[in-house]
């Protein structure tokens, strides 16, 4: 009975121990990166410049004064192990720590550092072509294009049932309020405040935008918040980094230091590719230049619909592998054989070691897109695209083999009456200038019902083929031959020559950090699709007359009570 006493005890014990040691294996990464940042002389594991020969991990642990936390025989072996990590489609929501006030002040110092060095400026090979598209000095076809009296029209007086948020500009920012439910403060109790004012024009510019969404926008022409917006998107401190869950390719989801989020996605081609052409539209690669762009040409059609997108150039080492507490995303981390490092989530597509993502060498381009308001303060509204592809090899969807299929579409709510099947069709133009054949949903605001526009979220898989021209994007317009009379005369405007499509999309991308966002083709490609619009919508005209395909938007009147005719 006594040896039996023993027996258990011992048992006990080596179970004891064996969770300790599990216990400190998983925390030894944290501990030491805290040890080494503790120093007050930590840097950057990877803060040689790209134009430096690169250095494996190895040598730089070695080096004197480096950071301690990373690497570690531990860590390398998850690494470098990654063979027998079982592939999977799920997505993991990790608990996100806020770094502290001492880390966001040396984040700071160290950008303001890099900033007047040029250190973080990126250096492309330009196009050549691209150049012909920069503006004359002392005259700017963009801002010449924004005082046509097209770009002045204003909107009806907006009623409190016309804005997103009814707010109380003598409040407070409270950023535990504004946080999203998913992420978490663990022990740092830091809060970000407006310094000694209360009105909203003390609030971070994310929280701004918000307040600023309305029923016929989300954001207003000229809005100096927009720029303020895209400057913190490529400038803020990155605090926490996760998968999102959802999706065919790796995305992720950033949080900054005032506590705003946006939607990262890495650069996976090459600004000169193309999409292959056995690819099908539903396997096509998500561009981050494609997203940069769409917001720009939203912008330019004067849709505004676009969420604000920036590209950013990403250390993935700092930025990301040392901010996440996704064990998932970290463990995906390597050393490539050229010594860059690399990683490849996980996802339904491409995320895999044959299509990890890799840095040069640990630097990544990548598109940044502000986040809408949490889904708990203002409820969206998912639809199905009437338009919607069949998303399969062999089957063809309905509008495709049937003609008449817009008629069918005219007598469905919410497109039998109101502005719904117009904003298809801006949607379509939208779609078709960038080359986009996935748009299988849209979503809208539920507060403003069916009476509000449509957000062009997802554009990833636009400008994949600036050598073809996909004309089955065009079917819904062809089919309805409906169209807005502010859509018809600004993209008549945008086909003359003093306001060229192609010129004010380039004057216009040169504002982004990842300049030259689009390359010369892609932009003739946006010059010969809208002569292609233009050439559906004279047809339609001519076949139905101008009043039966043209909705006169821009009367006042029609402006509150605009019904699309049928």
């Amino acid at each position: 009975m006594i040896l039996f006493r023993k027996f258990r005890v011992l048992i006990l014990m080596v179970f004891l121990i064996a969770c300790t040691m599990h216990i400190m294996i998983d925390l030894l990464p944290k501990l030491e990166r805290r040890a080494g940042s503790s120093t007050g002389n930590s840097a950057c594991s990877c803060s040689h410049r790209p134009s430096e020969e690169p250095q494996s991990w190895g040598k730089q642990r070695a080096r004197p004064g480096a950071e301690s936390g990373w690497p570690n025989k531990h860590t390398l072996r998850i690494l470098q192990d990654f063979s027998n990590e079982p592939s999977s489609n799920l997505t993991s929501h990790s608990l996100e720590k806020i770094t502290g006030a001492g880390e966001r002040t040396e984040a700071f110092k160290k950008m303001e550092h890099y900033a007047q060095n040029g250190e973080t400026k990126k250096h492309f090979i330009q196009d050549t072509d691209v150049v012909k598209n920069l503006p004359v000095k002392g005259f700017t076809r963009l801002s010449t294009l924004f005082e046509h009296p097209l770009y002045k029209t204003a909107l009806p007086p907006l009623t409190d049932e016309d804005t997103l948020f009814n707010v109380n500009t003598d409040i407070r920012f409270n950023p535990k309020a504004a946080e999203n439910q998913e992420w978490h403060n663990e022990g740092n109790e830091e809060e970000y405040t407006p310094t000694g004012e209360s009105s909203a024009d003390s609030y971070p510019n994310w929280l701004r935008f918000h307040i600023g969404i309305n029923r016929y926008e989300l954001y207003s022409r000229h809005n100096p918040v927009m720029d303020a917006l895209l400057k913190d998107l490529v400038s803020q401190r990155i605090t926490s980094v996760a998968m999102k869950s959802g999706g065919t390719q790796l995305k992720l989801i950033m949080t900054f230091q005032n506590y705003g989020q946006a939607l990262f996605k890495p650069m996976k081609q090459t600004r000169e590719q193309e999409t292959p052409p056995d690819f099908f539209y539903f396997s096509d690669f998500e561009r981050h230049n494609a997203e940069i762009a769409a917001f720009h040409l939203d912008r330019i059609l004067d849709f505004r619909r676009v969420p604000p997108v920036a590209g950013r150039l990403v250390n993935m080492t700092k930025e990301i592998r040392d901010v996440t507490r996704d064990k998932k995303l970290w463990r995906t981390f390597f050393v490539s054989p050229a010594n860059n490092i690399c990683f490849y989530g996980e996802c339904s597509y491409y995320c895999s070691t044959e299509h990890a993502l890799c840095g040069k060498p640990d630097q990544i381009e990548g598109s940044l897109a502000a986040f809408l308001p949490d889904l708990a303060l203002a409820k969206r509204k998912t639809w199905r695209n009437p338009w919607r592809r069949s998303y399969h090899k062999r089957k063809k969807a309905e509008w495709e083999v049937d003609p008449d299929y817009c008629e069918e579409v005219k007598q469905t709510p919410p497109y039998d009456s109101g502005t719904r099947l117009l904003d298809i069709m801006d949607m379509t133009i939208f779609d078709f200038l960038m080359g986009n054949m996935d748009r299988h949903h849209y979503e809208t605001f539920e507060k403003f019902g069916n009476e509000t526009f449509i957000i062009h979220l997802d554009n990833g898989r636009g400008f994949g083929k600036h050598s073809h021209d996909e004309v089955s994007i065009l079917v819904p317009l062809s089919q309805c031959c409906r169209v807005k009379k502010s859509t018809h005369l600004k993209l008549q405007l945008l086909a003359k020559e003093e306001y060229k499509l192609s010129a004010v999309m380039a004057e216009s991308l040169l504002k982004d950090r990842l300049t030259p966002v689009l390359i010369q083709p892609h932009l003739d490609a946006m010059d010969r699709r809208l002569r292609l619009v233009l050439k559906v919508l004279a047809d339609c005209i001519e076949k139905e007359g101008y009043s039966n395909v043209v909705e006169d938007d821009l009367d006042e009147e029609s402006a509150h009570t605009a019904t699309s005719r049928r």
